[in-house]
């Protein structure tokens, strides 16, 4: 006697079928939804070809020349902005004296007179103990974030008018800081010797500079093991005012006049 279990279709078979057909719908649907986004994208262009990529090509270099030209006559309309803004200026003299002392003070225009500059160094490469001194550590020989900081404090405490560290003008948002033996200032990575440059009273800087018990603690160092330490009196320092971008999270107005207009 036969099966009749293996002789007729059941309806497992007949779901497999159906599904067989649904998958073979689904995927003519996907291929023509392809064709559509395709046919859309290309805009009747072969996408084959590099043709669409040179005529890219082309736009951006005739966009950048535009810019170019844009960017040139923006600059030649600032610098009318700013002449005809001068000759109409209403501002007093003694207006304009606060502005350029405040501009001073933050550190946007240049700043001329006498200063000193201070050098910094690690200590040699063969560097020893001094008599009398336990063998030095590795960190013992290398400037740190904290002596850099260290002389950056003592000048603006002895009155300097500008600090400059390395090639940059320092403000109120600058900010020194060490990662192993390199400087990172503003977006910027230099190595020992550091130059620290003051415009200010020498006299008083280099008091100041004596004054600060971090600065000593330093030239402990200095003495212990060689670090370098230098300083040399300058009779004319010019540091050029910071061009940078300054990112604030809170300011306030410096001396804010009444709002009822009484003195």
């Amino acid at each position: 006697m036969s099966n009749s279990a293996n002789s007729r279709p059941g309806p497992v078979r007949l779901l497999g079928r159906r599904a067989g057909r649904l998958l073979t719908a689904a995927i003519f649907a996907l291929a023509g939804l392809i064709f559509v986004t395709s046919f859309n994208t290309a805009k009747g262009t072969d996408l084959r070809t590099d043709d669409s990529l040179l005529k890219l090509s082309d736009l951006i270099e005739e966009r950048s020349a535009r810019n170019g030209e844009l960017e040139r006559s923006t600059a030649g309309l600032r610098d009318e902005v700013d002449s005809l803004a001068d000759r109409d200026d209403e501002s007093t003299e003694a207006e304009d004296a606060r502005l350029g002392a405040l501009e001073r003070a933050a550190g946007t225009e240049e700043t001329r007179g006498e200063g000193l500059t201070v050098t910094l160094d690690d200590a040699p490469p063969n560097a020893r103990a001094a008599p009398g001194y336990p063998d030095p550590q590795a960190n013992d020989l290398v400037i740190h974030q904290q002596d850099l900081q260290a002389v950056v404090n003592a000048l603006w405490q002895g009155g300097a008018q500008g600090i400059q560290v390395m090639d940059q003008r320092l403000i109120s948002t600058s900010a020194v800081r060490c990662v192993g033996n390199t400087l990172i200032l503003q977006g910027r990575v230099y190595s020992p010797p550091y130059r620290i440059t003051a415009v200010g009273d020498r006299d008083r800087l280099e008091s100041a500079l004596e004054r600060s018990q971090a600065v000593q603690n330093y030239r402990l160092y200095v003495k212990a093991y060689g670090l370098g330490w230098k300083v040399d009196g300058r009779d004319t320092v010019t540091l050029p005012g910071y061009s940078g971008t300054v990112d604030l999270h809170h300011a306030q107005p410096l001396d804010p006049e009444p709002s009822d207009g009484s003195p």
